[in-house]
């Protein structure tokens, strides 16, 4: 799962090697933490949250697979 995330948000940030994806997993579910350049920050986020909302489904439906949950932050 994470290669996958990792794939989606490089596509999306300007500066993909300031990216710091942090997993930590507890139990069946798994968090992700996402650290970003403030500018990529609106790129991921998206209009009125709409791409942020999507990258969550996404990892959601790829969890849900694997038998697993997932969730994603973003600090700032």
């Amino acid at each position: 799962m994470r290669e996958f995330l990792e794939f989606i948000i490089r596509q999306l940030v300007e500066f993909p090697d300031d990216m710091v994806l942090t997993e930590i997993p507890s139990g069946k579910t798994t968090v992700f933490k996402l650290q970003l350049r403030q500018g990529d920050v609106g790129r991921v986020i998206g209009r009125n949250g709409q791409t942020i909302q999507a990258i969550r489904a996404l990892l959601a439906s790829s969890a849900a697979r694997h038998g697993q949950r997932a969730t994603l932050e973003i600090i700032e």
